[in-house]
């Protein structure tokens, strides 16, 4: 599938419930190497186990969605401080039973960043899942499938109360934010992309 980008209010971007439709993204992801094929069959079995799997009461994990957000000169990427995680991370979060998790990420994205006219690149860039311990909860997995978001020109970038701090970052020099090896391969693989839509 040729990536697109879809805007707020796109039919594409409509809720729907239906488990089907999140594994439908998964499935069709299209894995580079053997690393994102193994994430994404690891998923594919978690959902087809888990029916609850977009829901936070699925306590063993859920899945999440989430955004490489790009300025419109394809040349820095926007991070958060996580205020509960402690820590340098791209927008995303809880698709709280969105099985459409293009419009989860693009909706985070605009929650957390404060962005006005962000877009979301279809079909997503990455996949991962990682274990988090937010303070007070129990240790459980995060299935992340994730998005290149594109700002415009004059974004104008607001954080809400789950981060400390945003700051556009060049992807050339992200020493001292100590990245985890997942958000350095999103910004890697989520810049070619966004890129080649910006061209």
């Amino acid at each position: 599938m040729a990536p697109l980008t879809l805007a707020a209010g796109d039919p594409e971007l409509a809720p729907t419930t239906d488990l089907s439709h999140a594994r439908a993204t998964v499935l069709g992801c299209e894995p580079p190497d053997d690393q994102q094929a193994a994430v994404q069959t690891q998923m594919l079995d978690f959902i087809d186990a888990n029916p609850d799997a977009l829901a936070r009461s699925c306590q063993v994990g859920h899945l999440t969605g989430s955004a490489l957000v790009v300025d419109a000169d394809g040349s820095h990427v926007l991070l958060l401080f996580h205020r509960k995680l402690q820590r340098w991370l791209q927008p995303g979060g809880h698709v709280d039973g969105d099985a459409n998790l293009a419009a989860a990420a693009l909706r985070e994205a605009t929650e957390e960043t404060g962005i006005v006219g962000l877009v979301v690149v279809v079909p997503p860039v990455d996949l991962d899942i990682h274990e988090v311990r937010p303070p007070g909860e129990q240790a459980h997995l995060h299935l992340d499938v994730r998005y290149v978001v594109l700002a415009p020109s004059d974004a104008i970038e607001q954080g809400n109360h789950e981060s400390e701090a945003l700051r556009w970052v060049d992807p050339d020099h992200v020493d001292g934010l100590a990245l985890d090896e997942g958000t350095i391969r999103l910004i890697r693989r989520g810049l070619v992309v966004a890129r080649r839509m910006l061209s």
